[in-house]
């Protein structure tokens, strides 16, 4: 029998799914910090645009120091556009439901991206669609109706929910073009090509839209610094880590802590409320991506 491939041993599943935790608990401050910069009169895109400015400054900075290779031209700027891009995009879009829906709302339904990330995969032909994962997808799909609630209902915010899953679904293809773009490249170079985009892109939406400054207060500054180097810089170095040796499915289900933190954090910081019908279609969700994980494998 053939040896097990390097990324499916123990040691390295371990240490991805040690990298992935780490990412979750940055990531799952990202809503709670937005939301506080943002009640200070701070727009969005601004307070984005800040984020980056500073997270791509740091990684640069790092890169530098540590004497990095740069990556070839054509990779360079493959970075920047589709990996800083395509960021900007979903977070723009994930970040802009908050106007409509609460960050637990947010937080589970924008983890329905496993259930996208399976989609693609077989799509791609890397995944068969299965008895299994099509009642994972269904489970999925129950739990947003459960935490949205049907159209014509009270309290339907379909903007934020819309929002909400779109932000998913692009984030579902994002992930394995990013591993298949990631090579054998340090992971804290292609972070920096990604953020130095991503500042691009939000400083751009932020000047187009008239609200970009530095006159802000101390509670939004403070807020800003938290979200480039605790929910930003780290995560993002430490998610591209554990992607690397889970793969997209693997990743997606460790990262099933971050949307109970996040709901966590909203709860106790902004005071929001998590209802039952949250819970309960928030563990759905979370089921439905424990569903498309468990599968028979051998491992020589």
């Amino acid at each position: 029998m053939s040896a097990a491939p390097r990324h499916e041993t123990a040691p390295a599943l371990g240490a991805g799914t040690a990298w992935t935790l780490l990412a979750a608990l940055g990531f799952g401050a990202v809503s709670t910090l937005t939301t506080i910069a943002t009640d200070e009169r701070v727009a969005l895109f601004t307070v984005q645009a800040w984020r980056y400015v500073l997270a791509a400054a740091l990684l640069v900075g790092f890169v530098r120091v540590r004497r990095f290779a740069r990556l070839p031209r054509r990779e360079e700027l493959a970075w920047i556009v589709i990996g800083g891009g395509g960021q900007t995009l979903f977070v723009g879009m994930a970040l802009s439901s908050l106007r409509f829906i609460p960050v637990a709302t947010l937080a589970f339904l924008f983890y329905t991206y496993p259930s996208w990330v399976t989609l693609v995969q077989t799509v791609r032909g890397a995944e068969a669609l299965t008895a299994r994962r099509v009642l994972a997808l269904a489970l999925s799909f129950a739990g947003v109706v459960l935490i949205a609630g049907a159209p014509g209902a009270g309290g339907f915010a379909w903007q934020g929910v819309a929002l909400a899953l779109g932000a998913a679904a692009i984030y579902g293809v994002f992930i394995p073009t990013l591993q298949r773009m990631q090579k054998t490249h340090p992971v804290v170079v292609t972070s920096a090509y990604g953020k130095i985009g991503s500042a691009i892109g939000f400083v751009l939406l932020a000047v187009g839209g008239g609200t970009m400054t530095g006159a802000m207060t101390t509670t939004a500054w403070s807020a800003i610094l938290a979200l480039a180097i605790f929910s930003t810089v780290l995560p993002s170095v430490f998610f591209l880590m554990g992607l690397m040796r889970l793969g997209p499915v693997r990743t997606a289900i460790v990262s099933t802590v971050e949307p109970f933190l996040t709901a966590v954090l909203g709860a106790l910081v902004l005071a929001q409320a998590v209802t039952p019908g949250i819970v309960l279609g928030g563990a759905m969700i979370v089921a439905a991506v424990v569903i498309l994980q468990f599968r028979r494998e051998r491992v020589a």
